[in-house]
């Protein structure tokens, strides 16, 4: 699929000249094909989930990990080193060329051979490698099987050439200790505790068990395959060879006929197995099995063991992971007149949402693992959001964790560890005053009325979950039902307000690197404040709790009133008031005149009245956007001002410091959507869409098949550049924009309310949605060429007053066409 949406004919025609230099999007297999290694940077993908997984790497090499990637590590993958470096995992294969041998990876890395093909299937929750060098074709199919705790490299071999081929397959693990961030600080300890058995059957399999000392009989790391070994090896330095002057790119332990079968009592643990394939004729294809887990012992991983020694049970593994994004994507798929609005929204973008829930921003290749981060408040509360159509049961225990790190304050933890539910204040902790961020405790508040809109059950709201108390026993906590612990989230807020009556800002909000000293007021959580009030609002309305409803009325009312009175600018909101009332986001400022968040969320939140709504808006197109989306401020700081915090750490146009932070832009997409505007909510749509940047690799670098967190902004000479992929917040958003307000299929407590918002020129769309146990196909016509307005719905035949389709109990297929005109 090749995406161009540039009118400049220069950029066009040199966008056409490096079409498909790296790969293309293949709909049909839910893949992105990589077809030349040598990508910008390394392209990833995801394998299993925090119980157990980690990341592959487009050439083979992987990170796996069970449970806290920063406390239980199992391989060792350093990021900053060269893409051409070995990185955890890899594989060799040798021809014998009498004398001496040929030794090559069908990943390309590292020996770094020329290849006759090379593809990388990305796969949902797989890695497919296939490549041809010297004659032989390898494909390696690397997965985590469902609710297994082991890495499973399906690899198979077959000789293309006209010629016998004698070969040899050498997989290769290199082991971190457990604690990740002790493997790169302490090079002491770590290597004398560091271990590795050998147990071999009478079949000639061979397991190797690795452990550091204290987790000897309680969690040991396992490699083995299905295949007969010749010999192993298990020190790095005697793999590499000549005091380990020898490399990764040619090991001269592959030069030798046999590998040494050394057990290592210390040093740099790895995991060599030389199977010998003897001689394959031509046409003739071998496969061999590796697995690389962790068990309490070796006794309780054989039932795994065994099970994936056998290649049809590996198929069967493979086929049920299938299975289950089959089922998975089924909740939501859309055919639409655009193909990377349809590639994006039908798998990649589900797909992330999927990985945001399971990993938060624990480990990337930017979010490295090493410990100190866990999982964050906010940003879990968001990436619920986007996966609850798909998995509402995972999304509620998330929940459930979220709310047990809340204080009985109605403030929340800024992070806590997943494995032992430890909780922390965050950054907030360097420095003295402030113990909060302003909007964390507000996201669930969202995050809980999303799930009962989606899933009608109620009765979570009377479940009782404990507060936070660092220290105390869980049993001597106090408690408090869900619904307590979103009334006093709001109230919270209600309490802690500065000299405009606004909230105060605390350490930070959203936006963590602005760090206002004092009493600051942030109109962020200004505006997520009011937008809390009105889903509370809509909660008590549906529950018939009309006494709450017109207090909270009340108060919404109060803050609309004082966003309006005192953060009005002319042509948009300001952003914050200092202690003192200076404002920053106004045009009294030299820099960060405007930012962006101010205006999408003062129309999200319904505080903006119509005139300012649209003027607001305006000025975000006028002047943040740019063509590869819209920037979070401008004008960048262009020194360090530590009155103001982190965002002048970075150069102008850089992240925080007016680059295009792509979290952002969605809540735009809503913005226009609820003021009408289609075509400009699909062009922030497009500016962001990794698929539109297949075409200029180049220049973007990250994959095209994830969100990244940012771009850089024009006012950075690289501007387009972008970074930090995969884990983050823009995927829950963007697909919340995509489907709930441009497809206009909106779970609310009475049913489906059905509202789009779309491009002039889309005449017809279809979306089937799941939705509490039905099938619901939307078919959108749109024969006048309007954005918004829905003229009529007909369900099943009948003509629906309004357009919330309601909640049917008969787990039946029901159709829905819906007409606009404006």
């Amino acid at each position: 699929m090749t995406i161009s949406r540039f009118s400049d004919p220069q950029e066009q025609h040199r966008l056409k000249e490096s079409a498909m230099r790296y790969g293309t999007f293949d709909d049909e297999h839910r893949e992105y094909v990589i077809t030349n290694p040598k990508t910008p940077v390394k392209w990833i993908n995801y394998i299993g989930t925090l119980e157990f997984g980690g990341i592959v790497d487009h050439t083979g090499g992987g990170i796996v990990c069970k449970g806290d990637p920063a406390l239980n590590r199992i391989t060792k993958y350093i990021p900053q080193n060269p893409a051409s470096d070995f990185k955890g995992e890899t594989l060799y294969l040798r021809l014998h060329n009498h004398p001496g041998y040929k030794v090559f990876s069908p990943f390309f890395v590292p020996t770094l051979d020329a290849y006759d093909k090379y593809e990388c299937h990305v796969g949902l929750s797989y890695q497919r490698i296939v490549s041809e060098f010297y004659g032989i074709r390898t494909q390696v199919t690397i997965f985590v099987p469902l609710g297994a705790h082991v890495v499973v490299r399906d690899i198979q071999i077959t000789n293309i050439s006209p010629v016998p081929k004698m070969l040899d397959v050498i997989p290769v693990v290199e082991y971190s200790h457990f604690d990740a961030l002790k493997q790169l600080t302490n090079a002491d300890w770590v290597p004398q505790t560091m271990t590795v058995d050998a147990v071999s059957d009478r079949f000639g399999h061979v397991i190797h068990r690795q452990y550091a000392f204290m987790k000897k009989n309680t969690a040991i790391n396992y490699f083995t395959s299905n295949y007969t070994v010749d010999s192993w090896e298990t020190d790095r330095k005697l793999f590499l060879g000549d005091n380990e002057y020898g490399t990764w790119k040619d090991p001269q332990a592959l030069h030798k006929v046999r590998l040494s079968n050394h057990q290592a009592r210390r040093g740099d643990n790895i995991s060599a197995l030389l199977h010998c394939l003897g001689t394959l004729q031509p046409g003739e294809t071998r496969r061999i099995v590796t697995q690389l887990g962790q068990a309490q012992n070796i006794d309780a991983a054989l039932d795994s063991i065994m099970r994936f020694r056998n290649p049809s049970n590996v198929d069967q593994a493979f086929d049920a992971l299938h299975s289950f994004w089959d089922g998975y994507l089924a909740t939501l798929q859309a055919q639409t007149p655009d193909a990377a609005f349809n590639s994006m929204v039908n798998v990649h973008n589900p797909r992330q949402c999927h990985t945001t829930v399971n990993w938060s921003r624990d480990l990337s290749l930017y979010q490295l693992g090493f410990g100190g981060r866990g999982m964050g408040f906010r940003d879990s509360s968001q990436d619920i959001m986007g996966a609850m159509a798909h998995m509402p049961d995972v999304c509620l225990a998330l929940l459930q964790k979220l709310l047990s790190v809340q204080k009985a304050d109605g403030s929340a933890m800024h992070q806590f560890y997943a494995s032992t539910m430890e909780a922390n204040e965050g950054d907030s902790r360097e420095k003295p005053g402030h113990r909060f961020y302003g909007d964390d405790h507000l996201w669930v508040v969202l995050a809980v009325c999303a799930y009962l809109k989606e899933t009608g059950t109620f009765d979570l709201l009377d479940q009782e979950i404990p507060y936070y108390e660092k220290g105390v026993p869980l049993d001597q906590r106090p408690r408090g039902t869900v619904l307590d612990h979103l009334e006093r989230a709001l109230a919270f807020t209600k309490a802690q307000r500065g000299r405009h009556g606004l909230p105060l800002l605390g350490f930070a909000d959203w936006n963590d690197t602005v760090n206002l000293p004092g009493k600051a007021e942030s109109l962020f959580v200004a505006n997520q404040y009011a937008l809390a009030l009105r889903e509370i609002i809509a909660l008590m309305e549906h529950l018939g709790r009309n006494d709450r409803c017109a207090q909270y009325q009340a108060d919404y009312e109060e803050m609309r009133e004082a966003i309006n009175i005192h953060a009005w600018d002319g042509d948009w909101y300001v952003r914050y008031f200092e202690e003192d009332g200076t404002p920053l986001g106004s045009s009294t400022n030299e820099h960060g005149k405007i930012y962006v968040n101010s205006q999408s969320w003062a129309v999200l939140s319904g505080v903006a009245p119509e005139e300012r709504a649209h003027k607001a808006m305006d000025s975000v197109q006028r002047l943040l956007n740019t063509r590869f989306g819209i920037k979070l401020s401008w004008p960048g700081f262009h020194s360090f001002d530590p009155s103001k915090g982190g965002i002048t750490t970075y150069p102008p146009g850089a992240k925080e410091n007016g680059g295009v932070f792509l979290h952002t832009n969605p809540w735009c997409m809503i913005a226009e959507t609820m003021l009408g505007r289609g075509d400009q909510a699909f062009q922030y749509y497009q500016q962001i869409n990794p698929a539109t940047r297949n075409d200029a690799i180049d220049q973007y670098e990250c994959e095209p098949y994830s969100y990244p967190q940012n771009i850089l902004g024009n006012e950075h000479p690289q501007f387009g550049l972008a970074r930090n992929s995969w884990l983050s917040g823009t995927a829950s958003w963007t697909y919340q924009a995509a489907t709930q307000y441009i497809l206009g299929v909106r779970p609310t407590y009475k049913g489906l309310l059905i509202d789009p918002c779309i491009p002039r020129a889309w005449k017809d769309y279809t979306v089937r949605r799941q939705f509490r146990g039905c099938q619901y196909v939307v078919t959108v016509h749109n024969p006048k060429g309007v954005c918004k307005g829905v003229r009529t719905v007909v369900v099943d035949g009948a003509a629906l007053e309004g357009n919330v389709v309601p909640v049917f109990q008969d787990g039946a297929t029901h159709t829905v066409e819906v007409t606009l005109e404006a």
